[in-house]
């Protein structure tokens, strides 16, 4: 099983809950289960949003936007990282600083399609910046909700419930997962 894959963050969302009793909450076969977990199969959506759904993981959430997306945070999980929750919000707190000195030097006076090379780059850095930031949120998030047992799919509803009441989506959008 390759390392941070979506099959891994099922296995251990599963938790002490068997293979079986997994297939019977999501009327699939274990061997089906088996395969999600290995890589043999590709998680569907409609599966992968009722198991995220059920099991409120963060980690889940986030190897299953990025499987179907190749964008957003993978797990971190190399030799150097540490997710105690002190250095995950140390770690968060020094990307905004980057990000936000990156974001003060971008100029965005202009229209971008006409910028110098040079100018360029220093948005794409700028860009970077604000992507590790997102790593960093996400990982935060994840840290924080795993450990005091918030409810990382509460903490996204009331995100949504503030988007709506101050009108920049309507609840259509959230229903229909547009948002």
């Amino acid at each position: 099983m390759v390392k941070g894959n979506i099959g891994r963050a099922l296995k251990e969302a599963r938790g002490t809950q068997t293979q079986l009793q997994l297939s019977i909450e999501e009327n699939v076969s274990r061997e089906t289960i088996s395969a999600y977990e290995n890589g043999r199969a590709k998680l569907p959506p409609d599966i992968s949003r009722s198991i995220v759904g059920k099991k409120d993981d963060p980690w889940l959430a986030m190897a299953v936007r990025h499987e179907y997306t190749r964008t957003g945070p993978v797990r971190l999980e190399g030799k150097k990282v540490d997710l105690h929750r002190s250095s995950t919000k140390e770690k968060l707190l020094e990307e905004l600083e980057e990000a936000k000195s990156f974001l003060e030097k971008c100029c965005m006076s202009n229209h971008l399609s006409f910028i110098p090379s040079f100018d360029r780059q220093d948005l794409e850095e700028t860009l970077v910046q604000l992507v590790d930031v997102i790593t960093g949120i996400e990982h935060f998030l994840a840290v924080v909700c795993e450990e005091a047992e918030i409810s990382y799919l509460g903490i996204w509803q009331k995100h949504y419930n503030k988007l709506i009441a101050r009108g920049y989506v309507n609840q259509e959008q959230i229903i229909e997962g547009q948002a």
